[in-house]
């Protein structure tokens, strides 16, 4: 049995044994709850119903319990200390915690797998369609609710450095060359805080509705994202090119 209500209660009552006055803890949290709303943008347009939709919702609010213990323990979100999905299926399956969320057993590889590969670079091959969807969805919903973020949180909280260190930097050439030929961005050859900024807006590249694309329009996310921070110079124009690059890309996939 899968009441999502009740797994939502059981999230909130998790997270209580964290520091909620911690920006990130706080980041995560609302970030969570903002993935819900998301996936359910993405179930309503793509039309999932049912077990589908019940299953992707749960996903959705589990995806990222990894990050609080992550967070806790390095008060960073960088995955060079620990990968957060693999904490996360730890937390849940070893040690049991997923049973506080859904009764059955029946469906935990679906949910163990979806958690595992949310934030994988590319999705494993040989998926059946039924587990492959619920993938799909995760990944393109944590994606989505990452550009809100971006819209909102300072460069001190994503990122842990100064705004002058941050606008002191540019964008490596491998990264730029990465946005020019539509391709999601390696963690690995990332080289600053600029480069992380930007392989967020690669995250367009990736993406596997149509409605997604469209949510990402709605917003004007990539324009909004692009325009709170005060770039200037060569890192403006590096910018403005990241910038158009990505509004053509989500144009032509809208058209489609």
């Amino acid at each position: 049995m899968l009441d999502i209500n009740t797994a939502k209660d059981c999230f909130m009552n998790y997270v209580q044994q964290f520091d909620l006055t911690n920006d990130k803890i706080h980041l995560k949290l609302i970030h969570t709850l903002e993935v819900v709303h998301t996936t359910e943008y993405l179930c309503l347009h793509e039309n999932i119903t049912g077990i589908e939709k019940d299953l992707a919702y749960l996903i959705a609010l589990l995806h990222d319990i990894g990050r609080f213990e992550q967070i806790k323990r390095f008060n960073s979100f960088d995955d060079r200390n620990v990968d957060h999905a693999t904490l996360g299926v730890q937390v849940l399956f070893d040690e049991g915690m997923i049973r506080q969320f859904i009764e059955d057993d029946q469906y935990d590889e679906v949910i163990r797998k979806a958690i595992a590969y949310h934030s994988l670079y590319k999705v494993p091959k040989g998926l059946d369609s039924f587990l492959l969807k619920q993938v799909l969805l995760i990944r393109d919903s944590d994606k989505l609710d990452n550009f809100r973020v971006k819209n909102i949180e300072s460069i001190q909280t994503l990122f842990s450095i100064s705004d002058e260190i941050f606008y002191s930097q540019r964008v490596s050439k491998n990264i730029l060359n990465d946005i020019e030929n539509h391709r999601l961005i390696l963690k690995e050859n990332r080289h600053n805080e600029v480069d992380m900024w930007v392989s967020y807006f690669a995250f367009v590249f990736d993406l596997n509705f149509k409605s997604s694309y469209q949510f990402i329009k709605e917003n004007d996310y990539i324009h909004r994202n692009m325009e709170r921070l005060e770039f200037k110079e060569g890192l403006k124009e590096d910018m403005l090119f990241v910038e158009k690059t990505c509004q053509s890309f989500i144009e032509e996939k809208c058209c489609n």
